[in-house]
């Protein structure tokens, strides 16, 4: 008997049988191809995830069926490369209050061509109280949008019996952003206040960026001198990146990039951050520091020192810097490469009195500007040229860093390529955004 399958091929000589072989393995190959293609070129879906403040970590983490956050970030459920996961309006308390709580424990791996996206739903409001701990796995991961706190600092006191840096009185969560790890990872428009710390950037995160962020009164104060940083950070390979980050505030310095003759403070890129009425803006240490950029960065009433206790440093960059009520230090050197800065220290004359407007759009939300108003020349209101901003937005609203969460402190409707907004006082900085044209 003839089987249907012998049929197929009966009377078939060897030569065409040959051919029809060749041409079914070809096939393979070819919808073999055709999947890694869609693969590759991001055709096929990601997914999308949810956490809500009601969630649970055996729900389905679809919109009616949240997940809590600490499963969503630990790495209790399968969650891939390019996929995202929705934040849902709330406050998430860890219940962790202690001294020591890492927070939320963060272990979300990515790839280069397909980060994990943590993100705000836009239009809510998310606060994360109690800190997030960014621990490996962590690569190609993107945090946007969260406010994270410690809710005890709203009503306990701030000053501390006890000195050091790790006083047992201080009796709550540390808090604050604490990356531990991670490759090529982005952190990007928080929003980060009072926090034992702001963000503690650490060695084992390499190549990856705090963007956009606006870190405003963390830290306490103690016999011996305040604490807690804005940002403290340490770096030996690839490149830190911290650029157009807001910070004001707070009992320790401003930037602390810092070490002891066995930590690392190499490769960085510091451009465009505002820092006001704060701690001095360092970056040195115990060991000899090379690879620094600084450049583009507004201080006022903060200083800045490149160099510290190390006997030499390697190379620095510090370009188009403006420091006003504050002075610069550029501390043992072998290589400087220093241009444009300009430099009013305390009870100083600007070289130039007209008000000076600046608008730095943000490269991850199109939406969003930071703003800065130097009024040298006491004006009652200025003229912020909106560029590409004019082009996307009907109406604007401009908001108060430390109260971007309430009500914007201008508002208004874009009639050209600029608007004229009143202004008092010798600096204002506001976050401008700018309602989307939908036409």
């Amino acid at each position: 008997m003839i089987t249907p399958r012998d049929t197929s091929r009966a009377g078939l000589g060897n030569a065409q049988q040959s051919f029809l072989k060749k041409n079914i393995i070809g096939f393979r190959f070819a919808l073999l191809g055709l999947v890694v293609s869609l693969v590759t070129s991001g055709l096929v879906r990601t997914a999308d995830w949810y956490v809500a403040p009601q969630g649970n970590s055996k729900n389905q983490g679809t919109r009616d069926s949240p997940w809590d956050l600490g499963s969503a970030l630990d790495g209790t459920h399968r969650i891939s490369p390019g996929d995202s996961v929705w934040i849902s309006a709330g406050t998430y308390c860890h219940p962790d209050r202690s001294l020591n709580s890492p927070g939320f424990v963060v272990r979300l791996q990515g790839n280069e061509e397909k980060p994990i996206h943590v993100r705000a739903v836009p239009g809510h409001r998310v606060t994360v109280d109690g800190g997030l701990s960014v621990v490996a796995p962590s690569d190609y991961l993107w945090i946007w949008d969260l406010e994270i706190l410690v809710s005890e600092n709203e009503t306990l006191s701030r000053e501390i019996d006890e000195p050091g840096s790790h006083p047992q009185s201080y009796a709550r969560p540390w808090g604050g952003l604490n990356i531990h790890a991670g490759k090529g990872c982005k952190y990007i428009n928080l929003v980060i206040h009072d926090n034992a710390q702001g963000v503690s950037f650490w060695r084992g995160a390499t190549d990856s960026e705090l963007y956009g962020c606006v870190i405003y009164d963390n830290g306490w104060k103690a016999p011996d001198r305040g604490h807690g940083h804005a940002i403290y950070t340490q770096n030996e390979v690839g490149i830190k990146t911290i650029a157009d980050c807001i910070m004001t505030g707070g009992y320790g310095y401003t930037m602390h990039a810092y070490g002891s003759e066995r930590a690392y403070v190499d490769h960085y890129c510091m451009e465009g951050n505002i820092a006001y009425d704060g701690g001095t803006f360092l970056i040195g240490g115990g060991r000899p520091s090379q690879g620094i950029r600084v450049r583009n960065n507004i201080l006022y009433n903060v200083s800045m020192q490149l160099g510290y206790s190390a006997p030499y440093n390697e190379d620095c960059e510090v370009v188009n810097n403006l420091i006003i009520k504050g002075g610069l230090a550029i501390n043992r050197f072998r290589q400087v490469q220093q241009e444009n800065n300009v430099v009013v220290p305390p009870g100083g004359h600007p070289p130039d009195s007209k008000t000076q407007v600046f608008v730095r759009q943000s490269r991850y939300d199109s939406n969003r500007a930071h703003v800065v108003v130097i009024n040298w020349s006491k004006r009652s209101e200025v003229k912020i040229p909106l560029g590409d901003l004019a082009k996307r937005g009907t109406r604007y609203a401009m908001y108060d860093p430390r109260h971007l969460f309430d009500r914007p402190v201008i508002e208004g409707q874009i009639e050209g390529h600029d608007i004229v907004v009143p202004v008092s006082g010798e600096f204002v900085v506001w976050v401008l955004k700018v309602q989307e044209d939908s036409r």
